[in-house]
């Protein structure tokens, strides 16, 4: 090679070297897009919206100005999920954030190299989602919010308030195995030791619900205990609605389901949980490894009690339950 063509291929490689990182600068400035992800509605699920952005406000980052957004609501539909996922993963998103363990899994099972923040009830590391809590260990954190934890105790209260129960109706989705299994499995251990008898109703649609309340009327329940999970959330209006037509005292997994007059709910926020995710969406667009972002287990618990349901039912909540209760819905 002549000292000219060593010269000229040498100017073509300074070339390209000064190109790359103006490309890299160019590609980094670029709005990052995150990818929601959630088993609900859109409408029913506004609260929960306002909490991610609220979450990523505090992480630095507001829609539509350094940050873009794009909403997938599956609406209750299994079917839906794993056509969202590949929607969204050939968005090319830079973070997944996945409300739900059926959205979680799903997408975790889709990419490997795209950041997951979930939101789930289960334990994390039984469904597969991280190594362990405190190093997940591959593309995937979260929140843990423990509601499927807590349906022994949610049970054991609304024993309390509707001392006159013997059977109980609970609601699950079997769309939603793992949760619908443990939830299951909590209820049969401890119905006995409360001197209840629980029947189980499968409904993951609208109309299933519809069915499921024409059943366990004409099988004369005494009270239902809603299963923890995203599609009965999305439809707490529908099962409120129905709860107070055929006056049957009814327990939610979340403060939402008390709101829309439900007699009462147990358990962690999951507003509080969207906003958590949304934190740590900000703190993976940061630069933060998700490898390294110990999973975050919510430790407050809220009782929250519909005292004007509770009036329309012809119950009277015990004041030493009253005294309990972290909100009182007048």
């Amino acid at each position: 090679m002549t000292a000219r063509m060593r010269r000229r291929a040498f100017i073509t490689l300074l070339g390209g070297a000064a190109v790359w990182p103006l490309a890299a600068r160019a590609q980094q400035s670029a709005m990052p897009v995150v990818g929601y992800l959630s088993a609900q509605s859109p409408g029913p699920a506004g609260h929960l919206v306002t909490a991610l952005r609220q979450g990523l406000a505090e992480a630095g980052y507001v829609e539509g100005q350094n940050v873009a957004i794009e909403y997938r609501f599956t609406e209750g539909r299994v079917d839906r999920i794993a056509e969202m996922v590949a929607d969204l993963i050939r968005r090319q998103v830079s973070v997944i954030a996945a409300s739900g363990s059926g959205v979680a899994l799903t997408a975790k099972a889709a990419t490997q190299s795209i950041p997951i923040v979930f939101g789930v009830a289960e334990d994390p590391v039984k469904l597969g989602l991280v190594a362990s809590l405190n190093r997940p260990g591959g593309n995937a954190t979260g929140i843990n919010f423990f509601v499927a934890e807590v349906t022994a105790k949610r049970l054991g209260i609304l024993r309390e308030l509707v001392p006159a129960a013997i059977r109980v109706a609970v609601l699950l989705n079997p769309a939603n195995p793992s949760n619908a299994k443990s939830t299951r499995t909590d209820l049969e251990a401890t119905a006995p030791t409360l001197g209840l008898q629980v029947q189980f109703y499968d409904a993951s649609t609208s109309q299933e619900i519809d069915t499921a309340f024409a059943a366990l009327v004409r099988e004369r329940s005494d009270a239902l205990f809603v299963g923890p999970d995203g599609f009965f959330d999305s439809r707490r209006v529908q099962l409120t609605t129905l709860a107070a037509r055929h006056v049957l005292p009814a327990s939610g997994a979340s403060r939402e389901f008390v709101e829309a007059g439900g007699l009462m709910s147990y358990g962690t926020s999951i507003t509080d949980m969207n906003r958590q995710i949304g934190l740590y969406v900000g703190r993976i667009l940061k630069g933060a490894n998700p490898a390294a972002l110990p999973v975050v287990q919510s430790t407050k618990f809220e009782l929250v009690i519909n005292i004007q349901t509770a009036k329309l039912l012809g119950l009277t909540v015990p004041p030493m339950l009253l005294a309990r209760a972290d909100e009182v819905i007048e």
